[in-house]
């Protein structure tokens, strides 16, 4: 990779120590369960439409929950993991993925779309929490000239985890609608088992004895690492940092518009039941996940920022096929749509996190307010897609444009 190179590199970088890889195993789990948790928002989003007669739009809230959680806990998480540590950091956001899992109990029990969205908000902080953790845990575990290619690998196993959801949250929440039924036995079922597996997770990693770190990020020898070069920059002075945030944020607002409507483009525009459209919405992700492995290699070769460059303008030309309604090959752009988007949240992480010395971990937190985006953009796509649901996928090429100088100029450390 061009941009980590050096006149002298005296040894070669390495994916990861043996001593760090009972944690990275844990740690990398941690991808796919939120993977988990945020496509079965997108599975939750048409199961409310049926079970409480939910508008598109009023069922956007259910990524407002959920997405909102990551303005909310950004910050404060941050700050919890710079004062406890990486290790506590994961178990105070596993904790309230579990509350926010069985509080989907009473809300079942109440039949009531609020209650739900203060159960799915307090399993978005869980998760914004770990997200927040994790990216930065995962980069500390070897040297950060591979920090690309680790966290692209993480993230892997939470587009693993984006295959999951759906597939799961078909076979429960949508195989067996029935028009006019207001059951929520499913869901409550559920989401007691995904809080039980992630509480017993917690219970496992307290066990994990996490080996001492020495952050990449802020290693003393500007060979072995790219290091921070201007130490007396506060980090707000790093323009490259943020434009990640930036770019986070649109990018985030794209994925969830993108995913909370994908059953809603199957039914309209290609006549699949809602069954058969989450079973598509698998493959959807199957995709995303062949393309974080695609692009994970791809790397070797090819600069992180501008394979960014390329995926960003690739999803501008999916876009304009998916907006025209042209049955079979507008559906396949949108299957493609997520291939593409693969590689683009870790790789917004990972360049924004570059050179930033004692800032990386509060950079992290703001990174992760960035996904903030996807609590709002929603609710525009779904205002549109009242109309025509095809329509309504013009409006993330404005987010792909932003990605793309992003990857095209504005990752550049200055």
């Amino acid at each position: 990779m061009s941009n980590y190179s050096s006149t002298v590199e005296p040894t070669k970088a390495r994916f990861t120590e043996n001593r760090y890889l009972i944690t990275l195993i844990f740690v990398t789990s941690l991808f796919m369960f939120w993977g988990i948790a945020i496509t079965m928002g997108d599975v939750l989003n048409k199961h409310f439409q049926h079970v409480l007669s939910l508008t598109k739009t009023q069922s956007a809230f259910v990524q407002f929950a959920i997405f909102g959680a990551y303005g909310v806990m950004g910050i404060p998480a941050g700050l919890f993991m710079k004062r406890f540590g990486y290790k506590n950091g994961v178990l105070f956001g596993l904790s309230l993925f579990a509350i926010g899992s069985f509080l989907f109990v009473p809300a079942a029990a109440a039949a009531s779309f609020p209650f739900f969205g203060g159960a799915l908000f307090i399993l978005g902080c869980g998760i914004s929490t770990l997200e927040t953790v994790a990216h930065p845990f995962v980069a500390s575990l070897g040297d950060q000239r591979t920090s690309d290619m680790r966290i692209n690998f993480a993230q892997a196993f939470n587009a693993l985890g984006t295959i999951i959801g759906p597939a799961v949250g078909s076979y429960f929440l949508l195989r067996n609608n029935v028009e006019g039924s207001t059951d929520l036995t499913s869901v409550k079922t559920l989401y007691i088992v995904i809080g039980s597996v992630i509480a017993t997770i917690a219970v496992l990693f307290s066990f994990v004895k996490v080996p001492a770190l020495t952050d990449p990020h802020v290693a003393a020898d500007p060979a072995a690492a790219n290091v921070d070069t201007h130490p007396e920059k506060g980090l707000f002075d790093h323009k490259h940092f943020k434009w990640a945030v930036l770019a986070q944020f649109f990018n985030v607002a794209a994925q969830a518009g993108t995913w909370a409507f994908f059953i809603n483009y199957g039914n309209e525009k290609m006549g699949f039941t809602d069954a058969v459209a989450g079973n598509y919405m698998i493959l959807f992700f199957v995709l995303m996940l062949t393309g974080r492995f695609v692009g994970t290699f791809l790397m070797r070769f090819i600069a992180p920022h501008s394979l960014l460059a390329v995926f960003a303008a690739c999803n501008i030309i999916m876009c304009l096929i998916i907006a025209q309604s042209w049955g079979w090959p507008s559906f396949i752009a949108l299957l493609m749509l997520n291939f593409f988007f693969s590689i683009m949240f870790p790789t917004i992480f990972s360049l924004g996190l570059k050179n930033l010395g004692k800032h990386t971990q509060q950079a992290s937190s703001f990174i992760s307010m960035g996904v903030v985006g996807g609590a709002f953009f929603p609710f525009a796509m779904g205002a549109v897609a009242e109309s025509d649901v095809a329509h309504a996928y013009y409006l993330p090429i404005i987010c792909y444009s932003v990605i793309f100088a992003f990857g095209y100029k504005f990752y550049k450390v200055l």
